[in-house]
């Protein structure tokens, strides 16, 4: 999968040192993927919420972090709509985001 945009990981690990290495294998894990529908993501990250719209949530590191991704699966592109706090996620709407 094609991941857009890893700046927006590297600015949150600059401000939340502690998330630096599981964002990079997070996206290390996402980048060799070849996932073409949901119950994909799911094999792989069961606990991943799937949303609406071709969205989905991942928990990082025990549930303190989410990012929110919207996946193209037909151009194999996933596009980062949000990296945050579980408390900073629980102020947003992730099926708009």
């Amino acid at each position: 999968m094609r991941i857009i945009a890893k700046k927006i990981l590297r600015e949150f690990w600059k401000s939340h040192p502690d998330t630096e290495q599981v964002f990079k294998s997070w996206y290390t894990d996402v980048k060799v993927a070849r996932w073409t529908k949901p119950a994909d993501i799911k094999k792989e990250y069961a606990a991943a919420s799937i949303l609406k719209d071709n969205r989905v949530v991942f928990n990082i590191k025990g549930n303190q972090y989410r990012i929110v991704v919207k996946i193209n699966y037909d151009y194999e592109i996933v596009y980062i709509r949000f990296v945050g706090t579980h408390a900073e996620y629980d102020k947003i709407n992730a099926d708009e985001i």
